[in-house]
């Protein structure tokens, strides 16, 4: 196996679980830059030996803060992502292997924020897709970085085609914190992975108790720990004392109902997809650098209903006319984006309640299927 590649190497000396959820490591590492995406996976058959009558978890792990590791218990910011191994977090969680039989495979071990790439998440769907036609495997949770969750999440959603439980699953503050809430998170993403009412709900995000929907949920605060929710639509619903509690489900389509499937999908058949900021003073030049980069979809995340600046239309207008698609969404996190009369006149999308990231997750799909407006309209409605 290659060598994960930093620019200062870490050197661990002690891991010591000192309390249900803290981590201790004793390390000589100073500014370690972020590791990159493992070149192979890493798979570790069992880490409890097969209880028959609980549920069989795959844990696939990709880093993030759930795996990262600070300096002291007090550093909650600025520390080291994807440090810890998926069976390293499983040792920090007491009675995890008594409510599951768990695998487990490092996928990836990288910073969510600043290195997800399209070709990983091709690679993860692939992969989970993979553990989930196994019929021993009741369910999978991926451990993942939080600033990209939804958007990883969002893809595995549109992709892959199973009716068992796919839970992502992350942490706001490193595991040597003294209140390090990705125990506590991964404890409940392995019960609501394993549990029957999960199944046919769609792709999850369990985070601080909440059962989020791929679709819905995004990320609301930059460093809290109840920092994933949708305020205006709400979670799926709960977990409490162990248990699942479901008061929602996901209406738009999904999983085993989506056209796109992650079995015939690669990197090489994804188009570029940019996002356009608007702000006062907008004009069109990051329009046309979009298309100078050889995008093939641009999600305008527009002021208040989707609104276009008039020194931003011309380009746009000039990139539909290139044969680039252009989706009208908003910069705004709340209400949906209604139908007006700019987008039939110029041929735009509209994104509906989507927001601008997961906006360019569908359309990036869609483009595997059509060009044409009209029908990626409708897969904006349906999905």
């Amino acid at each position: 196996m290659k060598k994960l590649t930093t620019k200062k190497k870490v050197a661990l000396t002690a891991l010591t679980l000192m309390a249900p959820g803290i981590i201790i490591i004793s390390s000589s590492y100073t500014d370690v830059s972020h590791p990159v995406e493992a070149k192979q996976i890493i798979t570790s058959n069992t880490t409890n030996p097969v209880k028959k009558k609980l549920p069989n978890i795959k844990i696939l792990a990709t880093g993030g803060t759930i795996a990262g590791t600070g300096s002291t218990s007090t550093q909650t910011t600025g520390y080291q992502a994807g440090v810890l191994t998926p069976d390293q977090l499983i040792e920090a969680v007491p009675g995890l292997k008594d409510v599951a039989n768990i695998s487990t495979e490092q996928v990836a071990n990288i910073d969510s924020g600043t290195s997800n790439t399209d070709a990983l998440m091709v690679k993860l769907a692939k992969e989970v897709h993979k553990a989930l036609d196994d019929p021993e495997c009741d369910g999978v949770v991926i451990t993942h970085g939080t600033d990209t969750m939804e958007e990883t999440a969002y893809f595995l959603n549109l992709t892959v085609h199973s009716y068992k439980p796919i839970v992502l699953v992350g942490a706001m503050r490193p595991s040597t914190s003294l209140s390090a809430d990705g125990p506590l998170n991964l404890y409940n993403a392995v019960i609501l992975a394993g549990s029957k009412e999960a199944r046919d709900k769609g792709v999850m995000i369990s985070m601080n108790g909440k059962i989020g929907s791929a679709r819905y949920t995004f990320k609301t605060n930059t460093t809290d720990v109840d920092a994933f929710d949708n305020p205006e639509l709400g979670s799926l619903g709960y977990i409490q004392g162990g248990k699942p509690y479901f008061y929602n489900v996901p209406t738009k389509k999904h999983t085993t109902e989506s056209d796109f499937d992650i079995r015939k999908i690669t990197e090489d058949n994804l188009h570029r997809v940019d996002i356009v900021y608007s702000h006062a003073n907008d004009d069109r030049v990051m329009v046309d650098a979009a298309v100078a980069a050889g995008a093939k979809g641009i999600i305008h995340a527009g002021t208040g209903n989707g609104s276009i600046n008039e020194k931003t239309l011309p380009g746009l207008q000039d990139a539909v006319k290139k044969g680039v698609v252009v989706v009208r969404d908003t910069r705004v996190p709340e209400g949906m984006v209604t139908h007006e009369q700019t987008d039939e006149d110029n041929h735009f999308v509209n994104s509906g309640n989507i927001n601008p990231q997961k906006a360019r997750i569908l359309l990036m799909l869609v483009l595997t299927k059509t060009e044409d407006p009209n029908k990626i309209q409708e897969y904006f409605n349906e999905y």
